[in-house]
């Protein structure tokens, strides 16, 4: 029996990525994990219990690799970790063209990483349930970082933001632009709870300007934008325009453009969505990205339909980050 689904699509790309770090199997490579003392398949399953098997191969893989290269820093490991779902990506596939996988990793390494000092959900506010994840994600990563990391949603619209905020008890900023002098003005903090929850900030901005000043103020290193409401009116222009000014003044930013979307096909800000073209929302996330998801941000059938592995995109960077900092204190 196969060890994991599509397993004949996939294993010719992963034998020579184990040739290549002196392993001759898979189970060599999970052995190799366990004498480390990290159970990598039980950390991958408790943070999405529904993935398929070849994620908890792909992660064993990545692992290995990491332990292989000496990898003691979490930030290290994660980028070795994306080599490993790489190799398990679908030749041919959205996801290998996209180079998902080493994305994957290159984005839990700058989570990980002391100079990420906010990590923001760039997003129409439908992603407010992913913020969830990214408080899960922060506290992972905290035990590894020496600054805590900071988790925003920056979105269109002031109510919308009131709202979430309340409904999930983030803490809503009131904000109000110069447009005279570009100054963005803070009027008023409100959190809606107290602990976790709280530390996550939620603005709504009445434009591109705004959320641009928004992600100033902020001083964001790394972002996903989402792309369920809209994309091509807001997130995109926004982490555009940030990515370009922050070049301009020499600061590092790094740029997810998400997958998935389930208002592709329903709203006419998805231009030419369907079947056959992710349309331009698409399109527009190619420009400004330093990674492009494939797939859902939470169904593990439909990212493995792209040619990744079978995990929603969110739980795959709460499972890198995760795996990452388990190796380091496994080296400690």
């Amino acid at each position: 029996m196969a060890l994991f689904e599509s397993y004949e699509r996939r294993i010719n790309q992963i034998i020579p990525v184990l040739e290549q770090y002196g392993m001759k199997s898979l189970e060599e490579a999970d052995q190799l994990c366990k004498d480390k003392g990290i159970d990598v398949k039980e950390i991958v399953k408790s943070i999405q219990p529904i993935c398929f098997e070849n994620a908890l191969w792909a992660y064993t893989l990545g692992a290995a690799i990491a332990i292989k290269k000496g990898a003691t820093a979490a930030a290290d490991a994660a980028e070795a970790i994306g080599e490993g779902i790489q190799a398990f990506c679908i030749p041919g596939s959205v996801a290998d063209q996209r180079k998902v996988g080493i994305g994957h990793g290159n984005l839990a390494a700058m989570l990980l990483r002391e100079e990420t000092t906010c990590f923001a959900f760039l997003a129409g506010h439908e992603s407010f349930a992913a913020a969830e994840g990214a408080i899960g994600i922060a506290r992972s990563a905290n035990r590894v970082r020496k600054e805590p990391l900071r988790v925003i949603l920056n979105g269109l619209g002031k109510d919308a933001a009131y709202i979430i905020s309340r409904i999930n008890g983030f803490t809503y900023v009131e904000t109000e632009f110069d447009y005279y002098t570009g100054k963005l003005n803070i009027l008023e903090e409100k959190p809606f709870s107290k602990g976790d929850k709280a530390k996550v900030k939620c603005y709504g901005a009445d434009d591109v300007m705004e959320g641009v000043a928004i992600m100033h103020h902020e001083n964001v290193g790394v972002s996903i934008t989402g792309n369920s409401t809209n994309p091509t009116r807001f997130q995109h222009p926004v982490a555009g325009t940030y990515k370009k000014e922050c070049l301009e003044q020499g600061k590092k930013f790094f740029s997810v453009a998400s997958g998935g979307g389930t208002g592709r096909t329903l709203h006419p800000d998805n231009m030419a969505a369907g079947p056959a073209s992710y349309g331009m929302t698409d399109t527009m996330g190619r420009m400004h990205s330093d990674a492009q998801f494939a797939g859902s941000s939470s169904v593990p059938a439909h990212v493995e339909m792209m040619g990744l592995i079978g995990m929603g995109n969110n739980p795959m960077v709460g499972a890198t980050v995760s795996v990452a900092v388990a190796i380091e204190e496994g080296c400690r």
